[in-house]
């Protein structure tokens, strides 16, 4: 008998992700994999995106993996900090830096600071090399303080 596999949420960030975009492709290839939709992709509010991840976490039967991508990486950790690691695991792929003028635009302020605290669930964050939206020695960082496995994913 395989093992049930916990629910998976799709978390993009700024802008939602795009018909080629690596979240879309993971979702059609699962169709059981839930994509957090957001009222504004391109103006985000984080009370907001932030009521409708915990909304999408609480609906799941079980604890989810949480699947984000850039901003979206700083919205699960802020839903770590105020919740606790209910979740069965966290993947955070190119966390965009929201603490930076330089590396991310005005919309995506509303989202600071960057919590920096250890989360309780087991994560991964994948980072590249040249990613526009955060220095790579950041992402490494990141991936410290919240006591996650960091993947180099080269320059892509």
């Amino acid at each position: 008998m395989q093992p049930l596999r916990p629910p998976v949420l799709i978390v993009p960030g700024l802008g939602n992700s795009g018909p080629e975009h690596w979240q879309t492709r993971w979702q059609q290839l699962n169709p059981d994999f839930i994509r957090v939709e957001q009222a504004d992709w391109d103006k985000p509010d984080f009370a907001d995106w932030l009521a409708r991840l915990d909304a999408a976490i609480r609906a799941c039967p079980a604890p989810p993996l949480v699947v984000a991508h850039s901003l979206a990486c700083s919205l699960a950790a802020h839903w770590i900090a105020r919740h606790g690691g209910n979740l069965h695991g966290t993947v955070l792929v190119a966390p965009a830096d929201i603490d930076s003028d330089s590396h991310t635009p005005p919309e995506t302020h509303g989202f600071r600071p960057m919590p920096l605290a250890r989360f309780g669930c087991p994560a991964v964050v994948v980072a590249s090399r040249d990613d526009p939206f955060v220095d790579f020695s950041r992402a490494q960082y990141f991936a410290r303080c919240w006591g996650a496995r960091f993947i180099d994913a080269g320059a892509c």
